[in-house]
């Protein structure tokens, strides 16, 4: 765990670089050293932003509010005791107003994540799952995978915005600007940041099933109920619940669903062999 840690931090730092340089490069053919120092200068200015309020950015753009006690205690403690078990800080809650079972973290690590749940995730799963699902995301917190993730979306976010700039030219930039944001995504993240969060679920839950169910509901819940977002915050969710078309596709890390449930079933089997 501490090794993904360090691994995920080391992402951190050679995205900063590689922005600040290609700014910097940039600057340079506009107006030599000066201009270069300058640019480099504001993409890492822009970069600890992002470490400093890209959750609260992308809370904001997926509608998230803050939670409140009173309107689930179960999710709650559910939390604390997961939290208490990883020893990470418990994240602060937001709920989603939004029938779609869905839940993601964003932050910085152990110390400065928030986790957010849609009301449809609270109503769709069996305690059992919940914990799984919450289990799920809190992994993510402990191996620092949310700072990478928060940074990857975020930087796909405005890559991917950036192309509405272009006026007549919107379908051209996009064109370009899609394929690098998801080169971006695909860099950082890898789909065994899954896996391993699904094992790591598991094990603090004492049993993989609930885990398992529960992915197995929200990949029915995709087939019921309509779902909209943007798609470069695919990497975010417990699972993919973007069609795998367009631009969607282009960006989605996560591996498939059939993989993690039978290895997720596997483990149970595993641990009686033993």
């Amino acid at each position: 765990m501490r090794l993904a840690a360090a691994r995920n931090l080391l992402k951190t730092w050679v995205l900063a670089a590689i922005l600040a340089g290609a700014c910097a490069a940039l600057g340079w053919v506009i107006d030599g050293y000066r201009a270069a120092s300058l640019f480099a200068f504001c993409a890492l200015l822009a970069g600890a932003a992002v470490y400093a309020y890209g959750d609260r950015a992308l809370l904001g753009l997926l509608g998230a509010r803050e939670y409140a006690l009173a309107e689930d205690p179960l999710l709650r403690s559910t939390v604390d005791a997961l939290s208490a078990k990883l020893a990470i800080l418990p994240p602060r809650l937001y709920v989603i107003a939004d029938g779609f079972p869905r839940a993601f973290v964003v932050g910085r690590g152990a110390r400065g994540a928030s986790l957010a749940v849609s009301t449809g995730l609270l109503g769709a799963l069996r305690p059992a799952e919940l914990e799984g699902v919450l289990a799920h995301e809190l992994s993510h917190v402990r191996s620092r995978d949310v700072l990478v993730q928060t940074q990857a979306v975020i930087l796909a976010v405005a890559l991917i915005d950036l192309s509405r700039i272009g006026g007549w030219l919107e379908r051209a930039l996009l064109a370009v600007l899609g394929p690098v944001a998801a080169a971006f995504v695909h860099l950082l993240l890898s789909p065994k940041r899954e896996l391993a969060a699904d094992r790591l679920a598991a094990a603090l839950c004492g049993s993989p099933h609930g885990l398992a169910d529960a992915l197995v509901r929200l990949d029915l819940a995709s087939e019921l109920v309509s779902f909209t977002a943007h798609p470069a915050t695919e990497p975010l969710y417990t699972t993919n619940p973007f069609a795998e078309e367009g631009l969607a596709a282009l960006i989605a890390t996560h591996p498939p669903l059939e993989r993690r449930i039978a290895l997720l079933r596997g483990l149970e089997t595993g641990s009686r062999a033993t």
